[in-house]
């Protein structure tokens, strides 16, 4: 890692696009069809962006998804150009030093309206929704299934896209069919659940469990494809298989850590966020790093 921190990217001679919660998307004065991404430290949580960053956070995302991005390959087509930021456009070049390591060039895409969740266990807010009601999601799921347990089979469970600060609705499948149309939805339900059983299956054998993820499609030139980021733990829930134990919340190597921080507090989950003491900073930058090491090797 290069050891930079970057909170927020500021590239005058680019064009933003969009600043996310993690990310910030430029356009390139006379390359209309691609995108420059780049992930930065900040984290959020409960739709809150963080005061605070993660040290190196958005390089650890940066490889994760470009790991990904390789092994899922023949799966589907991304949008990855390269990763390299010598061979980026020359515009981008002043800024080099802050692209390297945390940045791709990615192919222009038209986002899908709906978030593609894929659940392998049942946890958070499927949990939540279980308790009350064993349909949840127009999935009519098994009595008396205790927190944290594997699903029959995994289940593709589609969410609204809210505005940041606001939260994603979970709908059904027959509502996502509405909004994209049904040949095009069960293109994109047969897509993420290959994608999350390759990726299950492959993390499985290296000590952790891919308890649910969220994938990004795009539709690009007619086709869809993989976009953003993919199979981080910012989008993903990540557990170590040699502690896993239904019946509870399980340690994890994702976000989850400074989650449960959060809500030991007294915090309404709105804006402002509360400050971040260095040891919850640091304790989540390393399981995130553990992650990257346990699936990568790096």
């Amino acid at each position: 890692m290069n050891g930079n921190v970057v909170t927020v990217t500021v590239f005058p001679t680019l064009i933003l696009k969009h600043r996310g919660k993690v990310r910030d998307m430029y356009e390139i004065p006379g390359h209309d069809d691609v995108l420059l991404m780049v992930a930065t430290d900040r984290i959020s949580a409960y739709d809150v962006v963080m005061n605070d960053v993660i040290p190196g956070k958005g390089e650890i995302l940066t490889k994760l998804s470009l790991f990904w991005f390789e092994l899922l390959g023949d799966i589907v087509e991304n949008h990855l150009i390269t990763a390299n930021v010598d061979e980026y456009p020359v515009e981008c070049r002043p800024y080099a030093d802050q692209l390297r390591g945390r940045s791709m060039l990615v192919k222009k895409t038209k986002p899908l309206t709906v978030e593609c969740i894929v659940r392998g266990y049942i946890s958070g807010s499927f949990w939540s929704a279980y308790q009350k009601d064993t349909t949840v999601c127009g999935f009519n799921l098994p009595k008396g299934m205790q927190e944290s347990d594997k699903f029959p089979y995994s289940l593709f469970t589609p969410s609204t896209k809210a505005k940041q600060g606001l939260h994603d609705e979970n709908i059904s499948i027959k509502q996502m069919e509405k909004i994209v149309g049904k040949d095009r939805a069960h293109a994109i339900i047969e897509v993420c659940i290959a994608l999350y059983q390759r990726a299950a299956d492959y993390a499985l054998a290296k000590g952790i469990i891919i308890a649910d993820t969220k994938f990004e499609l795009g539709e690009y030139n007619g086709r869809l494809i993989l976009i953003d980021e993919v199979l981080t733990p910012d989008s993903s829930r990540f557990w170590p298989v040699d502690k896993y134990e239904p019946g509870k919340p399980q340690p994890s190597f994702d976000k989850q850590y400074l989650r449960d921080y959060l809500s030991s507090l007294e915090w309404d989950k709105t804006p402002p966020p509360p400050p971040l003491p260095p040891n919850i900073i640091y304790s989540t930058r390393d399981r995130y790093a553990e992650a990257l090491q346990r699936l990568t090797g790096k």
